[in-house]
């Protein structure tokens, strides 16, 4: 079982790239196909570990990044992005917090 480094709601930011985003969502391991890994993935990261899905700050994008890519994210001035209310319902100037769903 693969733990997760980070949790939802976590401000991380991108080794690589360097963009700041929010966490809505995290795979144990990589849960795309092999076509998109081939084409996205270019540093190869490893498939096995936790993979997540991130809202990045000022955009309307989100990414889908694996685990050894992020980091802690010392900025934690609120994300812009238009799907922040429908992920999370609070922000406490730290992290976000997840929305509860209704079945």
């Amino acid at each position: 079982m693969n733990l997760a480094r980070f949790d939802l709601g976590q401000i991380v930011s991108h080794r690589r790239f360097h963009y700041r985003g929010v966490i809505f969502g995290v795979d144990p391991c990589f849960s795309l196909d092999d076509q998109w890994y081939e084409t996205m993935a270019t540093s190869r990261p490893p498939k096995d570990r936790p993979w997540y899905h991130v809202l990045v700050d000022g955009t309307d994008r989100t990414t889908y990044v694996a685990e050894r890519n992020l980091a802690p994210c010392d900025d934690h001035q609120q994300i812009q992005h238009p799907r922040l209310g429908d992920c999370f319902n609070r922000y406490d100037g730290d992290r976000y917090y997840i929305r509860a769903t209704t079945q």
